[in-house]
């Protein structure tokens, strides 16, 4: 290779042209693999490929064989309607004979040319103008045969040409669909055309559902199957309800139309249902057809109050016999069992009001206590019956092994015993004992709440303690019905009252957990109620009573005492202190037994404050109570002097003030002192400032001098600020009159002058002042 340049630099140059070319070949590669992600991205692709289309070519395609199709069918209808009386008979079959034909002999055709969705539309097309010459052979051969008649044989005989057909071309899908819709019409319609009634029509709508469940089990074709089970739920519904219908009017003709439904219903369930959710509602409606078939002609034998329980005793048996029998699936059984619950749920609804009436009626009393009246019943002739139809359902539930079940059967035998005495109209002793008795099961169950849900599957640790809430609500309500009831007389109004009592003791003593203190309460009401009794007995006054409610206080004391840490104790004490609370209300119209009872209920908290674990509170409130006692005893004795009232306070507090700086030397002054000198201080200077005579001012000026004196000499700061602005404001209050006199006398161009004086006064010693109010309030500051 010859060359003109050194070696050297030729080299260069090579070597260069070599990086140029390398660069250049890298910009090519980056660009091919783009071009080849664009190529492999369909996103990417739509620009270069063009845009999509908005519809495939075979969805074009139906769309114009659709339009096609209908097209053709309104211009067929059109002809028919229109043309037909311009044609003779000859030419009216020949013109649908050879449209007719070639409609449903060209799909053949297209089917092997495979252009199948041109042959559906020609095959629809086809179908429509069967329907057409039917119409036409109606109009121009057999105008006097009845619409229904004709219109049922050619329902008939259009449905069984469509199913030859559609079995002759498999692969058409609308022909054998429609011969299913279209055989739905024969057999109603032949019965309306022979004046059949609702019975009659109810069992050709059967039999056609019938017919289609055994359509929609032979038939492989799933357009073909879905279709006969759309019909066939229409249809049976139809029939049902029917059913259902008649049965109320004649229940005798509608039973075996029930039984047959419900024999098609389990056949449907058990054959075709899909689903286990499909087969137990399918169970369930076979079983309100089966109750119904059953009730109806219960109803014609049995006196009208039996009509319920009739239909409530059926459902009992179909969920007793669903639960019980060997060898039925699942989903029936469950559909059964649910049919008969949602009837006996229906009946319970019939024969609750009598348990509402028993619960609430008493409350709604019109006579006065102890008048020995009694309140007439809210319910008057309801049939006797319905307690039967309680006890059914609270038998029925308890008979299932649930914890739900036996809450619900607990619930309902409560409220048959609540209502039992209304529906027949038991004598008020009877009632007041069933009352009374009813509340001691309910009790009952909440002490042993375990027996109601022992060997239960499900039942949890937490299920006994809200079977025992349960209980515990219910008969605390019936108490409630038995303590109103007892206001009718004296005697049972003791009578009710005492056993209250000892079925609340009962529960406080056997019961557990927060049950027990419920109880406990409860029973402290009680005896509360007895003592409330005798009081009204004796004829005492409002006043007098209260002082008697201290006994339950007093008792409920004792019994703490007694019961000393447990927890059951808490509960008693506090329910007696309520009632305390209650007979001070009773006494405050008269302020002298008002003071005697805060004086008794101090005496009472101060022996509570003898044991320990009371002491902090019991002491406390015993204080409290004998300071009121004595205010509303100087208040009875008309005392205005505020000392009188304050004094009483002021120097415990202090007392407990200086134990506790004993205690704690860091304590604060206004924490040991300042509440006990501003009860006393505060109230005195008030009653001081209206007060034209001397004795008091003259008093409260010394004592707060002395308040003062000890807090510059302890240095404690609430008694030198309190002391201090007592005895100002005490000074200013006697100077007061002084300075009023000699301002009245000065001329009224002195005053201005004054304060202006005073004014440059501090203004040229404003720094000293501050510096004065600084360390005045820094010695406060370190004072306690």
């Amino acid at each position: 290779m010859d060359s003109s340049l050194p070696p050297a630099e030729e080299l260069v140059l090579v070597d260069r042209e070599l990086a140029r070319l390398d660069a250049h070949r890298a910009r090519l590669l980056a660009r091919r693999d783009w071009l080849l992600r664009v190529l492999h991205t369909p996103a990417a692709a739509a620009p270069v490929a063009g845009p999509r289309p908005e519809a495939s070519p075979r969805g074009a395609q139906n769309v114009l064989l659709t339009l096609g199709g209908v097209l053709l069918a309104v211009a067929a209808v059109a002809f028919t309607l229109v043309s037909w009386g311009s044609m003779g008979i000859g030419g009216r079959a020949a013109v649908l004979g050879a449209v007719t034909s070639a409609a449903l002999l060209a799909p053949v055709a297209l089917l092997r040319k495979g252009l199948r969705s041109t042959a559906e539309s020609v095959a629809a097309l086809g179908l429509a103008l069967t329907l057409l010459d039917a119409y036409a052979l109606h109009r121009a051969a057999l105008p006097e045969t009845g619409v229904l008649a004709y219109t049922a044989i050619a329902a008939a005989v259009l449905a069984a040409g469509w199913a030859g057909y559609g079995a002759a071309l498999p692969r058409l899908r609308i022909p054998l669909p429609a011969a299913v819709v279209t055989a739905q019409l024969p057999l109603p319609l032949g019965v309306l055309a022979l004046d059949g009634g609702p019975l009659s029509l109810a069992w050709a709508t059967l039999a056609t559902a019938a017919l289609d469940l055994a359509t929609a089990r032979r038939t492989a074709p799933a357009p073909v199957r879905i279709t006969a089970l759309v019909t066939a739920g229409t249809l049976g519904g139809a029939a049902l309800v029917t059913g259902l219908a008649l049965s109320a009017v004649t229940p005798l003709r509608a039973a075996p139309l029930l039984l047959a439904c419900a024999a098609v219903l389990l056949y449907a369930a058990v054959r075709t249902a899909p689903a286990a959710v499909p087969a137990t509602g399918l169970a369930g409606f076979a079983g309100l057809a089966l109750t119904a078939a059953a009730g109806g002609p219960l109803r014609e034998v049995l006196p009208g109050g039996w009509t319920v329980p009739g239909y409530a005793g059926c459902a009992v048996l179909l969920a007793a016999a669903a639960l019980r029998l060997p060898r039925v699936p699942e989903a029936l059984r469950r559909g059964l069992a649910g049919a008969g619950g949602l009837v006996l749920a229906h009946a319970l609804m019939w024969a609750l009001p009598p348990t509402a009436a028993g619960l609430l009626g008493p409350l709604a009393r019109t006579t006065a206590p102890w008048s020995g009246a009694h309140a007439d019943p809210v319910l008057t002739s309801y049939p006797a019956t319905a307690p039967l139809v309680v006890l059914l359902a609270a038998a029925a539930l308890a008979a299932v092994p649930r914890p739900w079940a036996r809450c619900g059967a607990l619930v309902l035998a409560w409220a048959l015993l609540t209502g039992l005495p209304v529906a027949p109209g038991l004598p008020y002793p009877a009632t007041v004992a069933l009352t009374l008795l009813t509340a001691a099961a309910a009790l009952t169950a909440a002490v042993r709440p375990a027996l109601l849900v022992r060997g239960l599957p499900g039942a949890g640790a937490g299920l006994p303690g809200n079977v025992a809430w349960l209980g515990l609500g219910l008969g605390f309500a019936s108490a409630l019905t038995a303590v109103t009831l007892g206001l009718d007389t004296r005697a049972a109004t003791f009578t009710v009252l005492g056993v209250i009592l000892a079925l609340l003791a009962g529960v406080a003593v056997l019961a557990a957990g927060a049950v027990r203190l419920v109880g406990a309460c409860g029973a402290v009401l009680a005896a509360a109620g007895l003592v409330g009794a005798g009081a009204a007995a004796a004829q005492a006054a409002p006043a007098t009573a209260g002082l008697l409610l201290l006994a339950v206080p007093a008792g409920t004391a004792g019994l703490g005492a007694w019961l000393r840490r447990r927890t059951v104790a808490v509960a008693v004490e506090a329910a007696g202190a309520a009632v305390g609370l209650c007979a001070l209300g009773l006494t405050a119209g008269r302020p002298a037994l008002l003071a005697l009872a805060l004086a008794l209920g101090g005496v009472l908290a101060a022996a509570t404050a003898v044991r320990p674990e009371r002491r902090p509170a019991a002491s406390w409130t015993a204080a409290g109570l004998f300071l009121a006692a004595s205010w509303v005893r100087l208040a009875a004795w008309e005392v205005t002097a505020p000392e009188a009232y304050t004094l009483p306070v002021t120097v415990p507090a202090l007392v407990v003030g200086v134990l506790r700086r004993r205690r704690d030397p860091d304590a604060s002054s206004w924490t040991a002192y300042g509440p006990g000198l501003a009860v006393t201080l505060l109230p005195s200077l008030m009653a001081a400032w209206p007060d034209p005579g001397w004795t008091r001012p003259l008093l409260l000026g010394l004592g707060a001098l002395a308040v003062t004196l000890l807090g510059a000499r302890f240095r404690l700061q609430a008694l030198l600020l309190l002391g201090g602005t007592v005895l100002a404001l005490d000074g200013l209050h006697e100077l007061a009159p002084y300075v009023a006199q000699v301002v009245g006398a000065l001329p009224r161009w002195l005053p201005p002058a004054l304060a202006g004086l005073l004014l440059l006064a501090v203004g040229a010693t404003y720094e000293q002042r501050l510096r004065d109010a600084r360390r005045l309030r820094e010695r406060l500051g370190r004072m306690r």
